[in-house]
């Protein structure tokens, strides 16, 4: 039974793994559980429990743990954790938190310390710019912005970095779908000479888990936002890191259950139940995306559109054939007429809806100079190609000529 299962394919892996109904009375899924704390089953388990929690110990091989405290671990954390690690190719360990900004703040907190660096792509989502630069840079964490998708000036930046510690990639970059080369990243922190070798951090909210895998090209992290295409349905808030070596999730779990950022056993069941259909929805929200997409690159109100399948550079083309399986469902639209013609495309919309986040089953779509990345200067915006015309869509699991339909319409108003 055990070489059976250690053939399984993710799909399987994924409904099978981390669950035994006869703990659960017999469910033939898996239960809530709410409880706040557990009965250990003696002192010396209650002692190696503790042991474990705080980082003094080693889980071994095939050990089963008596749990203390749901702040710091809990059955419907362990049973997520344990079925989204096949979905992630190649990883080792996971763990569960209560945001996407809970899982990039512990991460940090984890390998940085003062007087080191982080390089970090921009454009990148503006909860995480901000960290970086108005509260790491107070920890005297120093943070170095390089631009997604330039190669070569992304390689320079990291072999010129002094005490070099994390490289954070987010790609596809938020909002302008600009993909950067994750092996290429991996290989140059791997040659920085400022020390011990970095730790490379990708967030893959955009196209994870299925359609992109940074640990089979040489990233130590990947970090999501679960509140995107991992639930699906915009009702949850949560997090998840996952690591190729599991002493790196060890150091995450000790500050974890320090602060207090696991997610609760409600939001981690729903997740639990949600991870088998996240290929199917990824799919079918990718093929939609990629015709609207391909349909409105040829509307005369709309200057262009950035979408992986319609780049024009050569070098965002190699990028994305070399690392990606699927486009996604992300794409912009650059306006003709700027803001007011943002504006008066989101008055107009039917079925899409006007709101922030992303990987939702329904279509949403957002002005981001105005929202997600209002908290930008102006030369940030410039740096970030974010402009007054810039539209960002998610797309969901509608028929897609509904979609185009509407979008077609709300462009007839412009």
């Amino acid at each position: 039974m055990a070489d059976q299962k250690s053939l399984l394919r993710p799909p399987t892996e994924v409904l099978t793994r981390g669950f035994d109904p006869s703990l659960s009375v017999g469910s033939a899924r898996p239960a809530v559980f709410r409880s706040s704390t557990y009965v250990f089953s003696s002192p010396e388990t209650a002692e190696r429990a503790f042991d474990l929690m705080s980082g003094r110990g080693t889980l071994e091989p095939g050990e089963n743990v008596d749990l203390v405290y749901s702040r710091f671990n809990h059955p419907n954390a362990q049973m997520f954790e344990e079925k989204i690690v096949p979905l992630e190719a190649g990883a080792q360990a996971a763990l569960v938190f209560n945001s996407g900004m809970a899982a990039i703040m512990t991460a940090f907190f984890a390998f940085l310390r003062p007087g080191d660096t982080i390089v970090y792509t921009v454009p990148v989502y503006g909860g995480t710019q901000k960290m970086i630069e108005n509260f790491l840079s107070t920890w005297g964490v120093a943070g170095i912005p390089a631009p997604a998708g330039q190669t070569d000036r992304i390689d320079e930046i990291i072999r010129g970095a002094k005490n070099l510690r994390v490289v954070l990639i987010e790609t596809p970059a938020n909002p302008t779908v600009i993909m950067t080369d994750i092996r290429r990243a991996c290989d140059v922190a791997a040659e920085n000479a400022s020390g011990e070798k970095p730790i490379v951090m990708v967030d893959n909210t955009m196209l994870g888990p299925a359609f992109q895998h940074p640990l089979q090209l040489g990233a130590d992290v990947v970090l999501y936002s679960a509140t995107k295409y991992l639930s699906g349905f915009s009702d949850l808030i949560g997090g998840v890191a996952l690591a190729r070596d599991p002493d790196l999730i060890k150091k995450m779990r000790s500050l974890r259950s320090l602060f207090g950022n696991i997610l609760q056993p409600d939001e981690c069941w729903m997740l639990d139940h949600r991870l088998p259909t996240v290929g199917l929805r990824m799919n079918r929200a990718s093929k939609n995306a990629q015709r609207i997409a391909e349909r409105l690159a040829r509307h005369p109100k709309i200057k262009k559109v950035l979408y992986p399948t319609l780049f024009d550079d050569a070098e965002q083309n190699r990028i994305r054939l070399a690392q990606c399986d699927f486009p996604g469902a992300m794409f912009s639209l650059e306006l003709r007429g700027g803001k007011p013609a943002a504006f008066e495309f989101l008055r107009n919309i039917r079925l899409a809806r006007n709101a922030v986040s992303l990987g939702g089953v329904e279509t949403l779509v957002c002005h981001p100079k105005t929202t997600t990345h209002s908290g930008f200067t102006e030369e940030q915006f410039a740096q970030a190609g974010v402009t007054d015309g810039l539209v960002r869509v998610s797309i969901g699991i509608e028929d897609w000529r509904d979609l185009v339909a509407d979008f077609e319409q709300a462009l007839d108003v412009v």
